[in-house]
């Protein structure tokens, strides 16, 4: 057996840029057809198990096989707003153990910059679901998703043979969310600021002993350790596995009262007692009135403009840590299932997430931002053919998971996906033989539409820049920052390198014109709205003051009602 270990493979010393966000999946495939490299197969026993506490020792080896086998088992395990894939490498790795993940690590490769295409649970699945940018499926916001009779890839690779099975959080369709939530993201451009969340805070539960915090996603994660030991050791034909996690999502809190509407950390001191206190970073602030006006908006709907002491902020991201740590043992229960039944070996695993958390970096928390810990995600592979304790600086996005999953099942790839697979990178194949569609870009694209935010934002990450532009692209200001320089994204120099601006802002109007793009999404607003109120009829002005942001609405209903007429053109 393998024990679990926290460091990084890196050095401190080590220069190159480092992932930084965790909500999303993982993916296994497996092969006996061809046969499987010894590599793997011989240093796979599992990794630790939460729940039965094994521990040992053991070193891979990093043999590149040539050919990935084709697809015959495959299992993908997401989560939701797992901290950003800093977490899994130094200085970040040093806050919390994540023995699953460095397990992983050690015996697959990371990906040191992925990033979610939209930074919000729906339309980020959509994306990954689909291989399609948010723009070109129309996945706005948490309500507006893909078509329930949409054709994702694992419905293709039912239709080649494939035995599919999915558990846990799948909410890539439309109509799921609150009506709050629906109704914040149409109104975003009505001309008022009004807290749409509770005070984000910390709650400890149960005991040292008590690992099963998440209730939900344990059973889900039994499910699928049970099918795993149950019913896909004994497929003749192939199979994939999808396993959707909520953790480390917080919690909703009480729709009244002082902590209404409020996002809750929530942990037992058993997974509190991973987290490395001193190794956390208290996140630096720009002053209120030097913010962006789009951040602090978010900052402001997410009730986050007061005051919060240090100690407070560092216990709402020591918590959240521990809730990562709490999902990790959960992927180790996966591991362990495919170990127990001889699947391990021959089986190929992704882990991502649908976006990161930022956990009150630049005065918010929740995601709804391009910042990199709400817009850059992890994503990690294991299996046979896959390079061992390889690190992958290109940018990559979640739209890749598409024909990645078809290019090792050997399914044709569509040829109008946005996406590009990861096998040419993870093999280290010449980028000429990549694809039928050349090489892959390099940049990635990320964009949001929905609450929390009153513009549509898109990003274009390429190289050491991070570009962020809103709505038409002239009446907000733009973002640019040096990644290199300034990791944690504190001075826009936007400014001071107009020709960059200018040259990143033309590729990304290469890929989309997002000011016709802004407006359909502004007109989608409105008549979502209008169709809403029209439903309501006599009911409309009780229902919407008791929405989320109830506690500021009905100090002046008058004003905010007029606020909307003006914006509906009455």
């Amino acid at each position: 057996r393998v024990a679990r270990h926290s460091h990084c493979e890196c050095s401190p010393q080590c220069s190159k840029p480092h992932a930084t966000s965790f909500p999303g999946g993982c993916a296994v495939l497996a092969s006996e057809a061809l046969e499987q490299p010894k590599t793997f197969a011989q240093v796979a026993p599992t990794v630790e198990s939460d729940t039965a506490r094994h521990s040992g020792g053991g070193r891979a080896s990093r043999t590149l096989v040539a050919e990935l086998p084709p697809l015959e088992r495959g299992l993908v395990c997401k989560v939701n707003a797992l901290r950003d894939g800093r977490l899994t490498f130094f200085p970040g790795n040093q806050t919390v153990n994540l023995p699953s993940i460095n397990f992983m690590k050690r015996h697959g490769t990371v990906f040191l910059n992925a990033y979610t295409n939209s930074p919000i649970c729906c339309p980020s699945r959509a994306a990954m679901w689909s291989g399609l940018f948010t723009h070109l499926t129309e996945s706005w916001n948490n309500f507006k998703g893909l078509d329930p009779d949409y054709v994702t890839w694992m419905d293709l690779m039912e239709k080649h043979g494939y035995h599919a099975q999915k558990f846990g959080k799948l909410d890539f369709t439309s109509g799921h969310h609150s009506v709050s939530n629906r109704v914040e993201a149409w109104t975003r451009d009505v001309n008022f600021l009004l807290r749409q969340e509770g005070r984000p805070m910390v709650k400890l539960t149960g005991h040292r002993k008590q690992f099963r915090v998440m209730e939900t996603d344990w059973q889900n994660t039994d499910k699928a350790v049970n099918w795993i030991k149950e019913e896909a050791v004994n497929f003749s034909q192939p199979f994939i596995l999808y396993l959707g996690l909520n953790l480390p999502h917080p919690y909703p809190s009480p729709y009244a009262g002082e902590n209404f509407g409020s996002s809750t950390f929530l942990t037992s001191p058993y997974w509190l007692e991973k987290v490395n206190y001193e190794a956390i970073k208290i996140p630096k602030w720009s002053a209120l009135s030097e913010m962006h006006r789009v951040d602090y908006y978010s900052s402001y709907t997410k009730n986050c403009t007061g005051e919060f002491s240090k100690e407070e902020v560092r216990n709402i991201r020591a918590f959240y840590y521990a809730m990562c740590a709490e999902t990790d043992a959960m992927l180790g229960e996966i591991i362990s299932a495919l170990q127990d039944t001889g699947l391990l070996g021959k089986t190929i695993i992704i882990f991502t997430a649908d976006h990161g958390e930022l956990a009150m970096e630049h005065r918010q928390f929740y995601k709804m931002s391009m910042y990199e810990g709400s817009s850059h995600v992890p994503l990690l592979v294991m299996g046979p053919g896959i390079r061992e304790q390889q690190q992958i600086p290109n940018v990559v996005s979640l739209v890749d998971i598409y024909p990645t999953m078809l290019d090792i099942a050997r399914i044709p790839v569509p040829q109008n996906l946005s996406g590009y697979s990861l096998i040419p990178l993870l093999r280290e194949k010449a980028e000429s033989e990549a694809s039928p569609r050349g090489p892959r870009p390099s940049w990635v694209l990320s964009e949001f539409h929905g609450c929390n935010v009153n513009s549509s934002v898109y990003m274009l990450r390429a190289g050491k820049w991070k570009y962020i532009t809103y709505s038409d692209g002239s009446s907000v200001p733009p973002q640019l920052f040096d990644l290199t320089a300034d990791p944690d994204e504190l001075t826009n120099v936007a400014i001071k390198f107009p020709v960059t601006v200018h040259s990143l802002d033309k590729i990304l109007r290469s890929i989309v014109n997002y000011p016709k793009v802004s407006s359909s999404v502004q007109e989608y607003n409105k008549k979502q709205f209008i169709s809403w109120k029209q439903s309501l009829g006599h009911n409309y002005s009780s229902v919407i003051a008791n929405l989320r942001w109830h506690q500021d609405w009905l100090k002046d209903q008058k004003k905010y009602e007029n606020a909307i007429d003006k914006w509906l053109g009455k």
